[in-house]
């Protein structure tokens, strides 16, 4: 549901006059984040799971800046999380025009760590800037260093939440990736599509005495090969995903 009478009143007491068109958005679940490793193709990981709770109102368009500003100083509302974000979007629920950038409250390089109740997340170290670029194909996930309160983007997405209840206990994705098994899955990428390739050409195609002579060269190009395969493909990353009160991967 669309507010378009001009005001919303907020649980302290207080009306906001303005042009704001806020819409209602009811508890859900939402999938965010990227599977895909490659570092052309992939982005943003691991694919996980939100349960938002809670009832929240979040502006239809974005809102400029200075205008927000002076709304968050003199109310309950704040700048939409990335999840509450994506769980209204998922809906329908919101628009911009081609071509506007809107910031969200995350920061982060990446979701590990992140607790999945629909905060914002701002990593280890607040890292790059979260945002929206809405392109001709709908909104795009843009990310950006972040940069000083005078430079920050000309909009952002406003939100008012209704006793969100986040606590220390919520569900939430392991601090740090898992390493090991990402180096077992290179050092096998490498072997069976670089190094193995590599020495069967070799054997067929190659003088005598190149194997025992030149098979480092082979092992390394093997090597150089598979990692280059990175830039295009890499397995699907496992899911986190939120069931009978715990955080899964899948």
């Amino acid at each position: 549901m669309v507010n378009t009478d001009g005001g919303t009143r907020f649980s302290g007491g207080l009306t906001l006059s303005g042009s704001i068109e806020w819409t209602d958005v009811k508890p859900g679940m939402v999938v965010m984040g990227s599977a895909n490793r490659s570092i052309l193709f992939g982005g943003i990981g691991p694919r996980h799971e939100v349960s938002i709770g809670y009832r929240f109102k979040i502006s239809r368009i974005p809102v400029p800046s200075s205008e927000a500003l002076k709304i968050i100083q003199s109310s309950e509302a704040d700048i939409a999380s990335e999840s509450e974000w994506e769980l209204a979007n998922s809906r329908g629920l919101l628009s911009a025009e081609i071509g506007c950038i809107e910031g969200l409250e995350d920061r982060h390089h990446g979701y590990w760590g992140k607790i999945c109740d629909g905060r914002p997340h701002y990593g280890v170290n607040r890292g790059l800037q979260n945002l929206r670029h809405w392109s001709k194909s709908g909104p795009v996930s843009i990310q950006r260093p972040t940069l000083s309160e005078a430079e920050k983007t000309a909009s952002v997405r406003l939100v008012i939440r209704e006793d969100p209840g986040w606590s220390d206990n919520s569900l939430a994705i392991p601090i740090r990736k898992d390493n090991k098994r990402i180096i077992l899955e290179e050092a096998l990428i490498s072997l069976f599509l670089g190094v193995l390739p590599s020495f069967i050409w070799a054997y067929y195609n190659a003088s005598d005495g190149y194997l025992r002579e030149g098979w480092l060269n082979l092992i390394i190009g093997g090597i150089f090969f598979g990692l280059f395969t990175s830039l295009f493909w890499r397995p699907k990353q496992p899911t986190w995903h939120i069931k009978s009160g715990r955080m899964i991967k899948k």
